[in-house]
């Protein structure tokens, strides 16, 4: 059994570790009256190896045959190195930005507590990275892009079903729990059914998640896009490219001034549902309030659209200085996992 289930989790591309004995540690509680320290704690008694385990460490040939077995399997290639360590490189270096530097996204930016803009400042981080993992020597550089990408998309779906079917209690996530967007959906904290226990909430059809999939992937195409042109044509295109992106190109139509005028809001015009663009009617979905929480200054708060040349130099600067800096990490030190030296700054500029 313990063999069948190391040659599994060798398949599903996990790490296999032949012995890591555990411990459990337990306090202890001195009483106040007493003057003289405590013996120290007896350790606890060395976990009991498996046979596998046993066989492994003390036989040559065993080991050879366990690691030929493995590497057959797949688990020692190229691709399979790449996707577990590419899923270091997404959770501790790209998907913690937003936590991160959540101060001058929502602050700075007015980028709403939303799903919506974690997933578009990730995706920017994703893309810089992506940009330096271009450069490694084949096959490592599609590997490791492919990874990177595929678990950025697993971990997408994993929080769409949390927000649109959220559970009754919480489940342990693809990644991590962020703090940086508010569920919408979440259970509330009184909410029991008739045995006491945690109501659940209805399941959305898959077909809806099937749906923000869509547009999730035509956004994380799009962008990155752009920002390859903005790369290569210059800092004037780049930033467009940031305005239109991640600032929800607010104010493409004009600055409002009349407070009767409803929001505008850009239009995802590849995804989603806009099948037939020419049948669209650009004008009311404008209009329409699609939930993501970004569109134009009411004429209250026109005076936010004076930062923006501001901001849009601010992540131009830090898109060319991570990219600098990521030019300098070498090929050795990303192929052998060193996601250390991967980590993006922050942005400067914060005000």
């Amino acid at each position: 059994m313990v063999a069948r289930s190391i040659l599994l989790r060798a398949l599903r591309g996990q790490k296999v570790t032949l012995h890591v004995p555990s411990y459990h540690v337990r306090s202890i509680a001195t009483k106040a009256t007493k003057k003289t320290p405590s013996a120290p704690p007896a350790a606890p008694p060395a976990e009991k190896k498996s046979w596998l385990t046993h066989k492994v460490e003390t036989s040559p040939a065993a080991r050879r045959v366990f690691v030929g077995l493995t590497n057959l399997l797949g688990y020692g290639s190229p691709k399979q190195v790449a996707g577990r360590r590419a899923l270091i490189f997404y959770e501790r270096v790209c998907a913690v930005k937003p936590d991160e530097g959540s101060q001058f996204w929502q602050n700075d930016c007015y980028l709403p507590p939303t799903f919506q803009s974690w997933f578009t400042i990730t995706n920017l981080h994703i893309w810089m990275l992506t940009v330096r993992l271009r450069a490694l020597p084949p096959p490592h550089g599609k590997h490791y892009q492919q990874a990177l990408i595929d678990h950025f998309f697993i971990d997408i779906e994993d929080r769409i079903r949390t927000v649109l079917q959220p559970p009754a209690e919480p489940t342990t996530p693809y990644t991590f729990h962020t703090t940086f967007y508010v569920n919408p959906n979440a259970p509330s904290p009184g909410a029991v059914d008739k045995d006491g226990k945690p109501k659940p909430r209805s399941r959305a059809p898959d077909k809806i998640v099937t749906r923000q999939m869509k547009i999730f992937k035509e956004q994380w195409a799009g962008m990155g896009l752009s920002l390859d042109l903005g790369l290569v044509k210059g800092d004037q295109e780049l930033a467009g490219a940031v305005w239109r992106n991640l600032l929800g190109a607010r104010g493409a139509q004009g600055i409002v001034y009349d407070a009767s005028a409803p929001f505008r809001r850009s239009v995802n015009l590849v995804g989603g549902e806009v099948v037939n663009v020419a049948k669209l009617d650009l004008e009311k979905e404008e209009m329409r309030d699609d939930g993501s929480g970004v569109h134009d200054f009411p004429p209250t708060e026109a005076d936010k659209y004076l930062t923006y040349p501001e901001v849009m130099l601010d992540v131009v600067r830090y898109v060319r200085r991570e990219l600098k800096r990521l030019e300098s990490v070498s090929d050795d030190d990303i192929i052998s996992g060193d996601w250390e030296k991967l980590k993006f700054g922050m942005v400067q500029g914060s005000r």
